[in-house]
């Protein structure tokens, strides 16, 4: 067992479903190259989740979208595979796996790739987002620009 001290603490493994965020944001399926470049140009955004009615078609990181055209359609320039976890599939196991390919973030599907959730990985690599801290955060940003 992995001992190493984390989003686990030292308890047992846990479920994804336990840590995901539940209401990430996700683009249509005619998102342009132009518009994700737009969009991970906010260097909180670590993964475009390509949706149509509720069925995760692509995960689009940065490095996919070079070389690609800014007019042609996001999507074929993402992937699934190992950007996209089951919800019941252990905690550990997939924070050890986003670790170790550099990830931060995972998308959650259940049969049928219909999206229920995002697992992000916060900076510090130490605890996973939760609803209540990304709302909070998003609360702060609506302040902050309220009271520009």
């Amino acid at each position: 067992m992995n001992t190493r001290t984390g989003p686990m603490g030292t308890g047992t493994d846990t479920a994804v479903v336990d840590s995901m965020h539940t209401f990430p944001k996700t683009s249509p399926p005619s998102t342009t190259v132009g518009q994700a470049r737009e969009l991970f140009g906010n260097d909180k955004v670590h993964a475009l989740l390509v949706v149509d009615d509720d069925v995760l078609i692509a995960v689009v990181e940065r490095p996919d979208l070079v070389g690609r055209d800014d007019h042609e359609p996001v999507a074929p320039a993402g992937r699934l595979g190992d950007r996209v976890v089951a919800p019941s599939a252990g905690l550990r196991e997939t924070w050890d796996a986003m670790v170790a390919a550099g990830r931060r973030r995972v998308a959650v599907t259940t049969e049928g790739d219909r999206l229920v959730g995002l697992l992000c990985l916060k900076s510090s690599g130490l605890g996973f987002c939760s609803d209540a801290g990304v709302r909070a955060r998003a609360e702060e940003r609506a302040a902050g620009a309220r009271g520009r």
